[in-house]
């Protein structure tokens, strides 16, 4: 290989050797280090002194010192040589994406409906990575990321009541929006949007053993002036939907709730003033982050940046 003078390039592999013989001061413990003989160590530094045409090295008794010119040449050298271990640990990261597993945490109302979108799009682009994930509750998801059992999770939160925590780094996926669900012969249920003060007479359908859309509902009646009356507690999204379906109430869900709807519900706006609730993708600040969680994160956050409109 020639350089713009058509000279021929220093060979990289000498060049990392008068590094490492500079570095410790003698050619024999240089060797040791880079598992050559001294002999094999002091021939090559010769062919590296012809290529730069004068000397690099002063031999003396108890090792070598550098010349003037050795060490403005092991200057250079320190500076390749560490270009070239990044160039590997890079390479390296994209033979990682062809192998190798992630756990994701997530939750139920997400993986029902925007993560499922993602996953299709990472095995597209990473078939080889395994991929596996855990559904949990909000304490659980953050325990088992702490604990190093998932790579990375899927959190949320409300304005109210953000998510902190030193250790845990968080980016914002997408906001999401708070609809009303009301049965198809509902008295409302022509309209494509209700405000709280038309919902002060009804009896709500919520999630049971306080679920955190009961915060939100009981949040946004007070903050209409009424106490709401609770009809129904349901254990999870799709058993609110069947007793909207029929008339036993209705009821208050974030939106991604509602991406399998029940034929029999209407999906109702609260307008500008409806609760929103962030999406977050949660990481451990103090650890390296794997070429996979990389993957994972950069294809959650595009995805994300085109369906973000859906749920609001």
């Amino acid at each position: 290989m020639l350089n713009e003078e058509d000279q021929p390039l220093f060979d990289i592999r000498r060049l990392a050797l008068l590094l490492e013989v500079v570095e410790q001061g003698s050619i024999t413990a240089a060797a040791e280090l880079m598992m050559y003989t001294p002999s094999a160590v002091s021939q090559q530094l010769r062919k590296l002194e012809q290529e730069v045409g004068q000397p690099l090295l002063n031999r003396r008794s108890r090792g070598v010192v550098p010349t003037e010119a050795g060490q403005v040449l092991a200057g250079h050298a320190r500076k390749i040589v560490r270009q070239m271990k990044a160039a590997q640990s890079d390479l390296g990261q994209i033979a990682g994406l062809k192998r190798g597993s992630l756990t994701v945490g997530t939750f139920p109302t997400l993986a029902g409906s925007f993560l499922p979108i993602v996953i299709r799009t990472f095995k597209k682009r990473y078939p080889a990575i395994g991929l596996s994930l855990r559904s949990a509750r909000f304490d659980e998801l953050v325990a088992d990321l702490e604990s190093g059992i998932t790579g990375l999770c899927l959190l949320w939160d409300y304005p109210w009541n953000r998510f902190e925590d030193e250790s845990i780094r968080v980016t914002e996926v997408f906001q999401e929006s708070t609809v009303i669900l009301v049965a198809r012969g509902h008295k409302l249920a022509g309209r494509d949007q209700v405000s709280m003060e038309d919902l002060r007479n009804e009896s709500w359908i919520v999630r049971a053993e306080a679920h955190p859309v009961v915060e939100v509902l009981q949040r946004s009646a007070h903050d209409a002036g009424f106490e709401p009356t609770i009809g129904f507690l349901a254990n999870d999204y799709q058993e609110a939907q069947a007793m909207v379906s029929v008339g036993m109430g209705v009821a208050m869900v974030p939106k991604t709730a509602v991406s399998l709807q029940h034929p029999d519900v209407r999906v109702l706006s609260l307008g500008p003033g409806a609760p929103l609730r962030r999406i977050l993708l949660a990481q451990r600040q103090d650890k390296v982050y794997a070429p996979a969680e990389v993957a994972f994160h950069s294809t959650l956050l595009e995805v994300a940046r085109e369906r973000a409109g859906d749920y609001l």
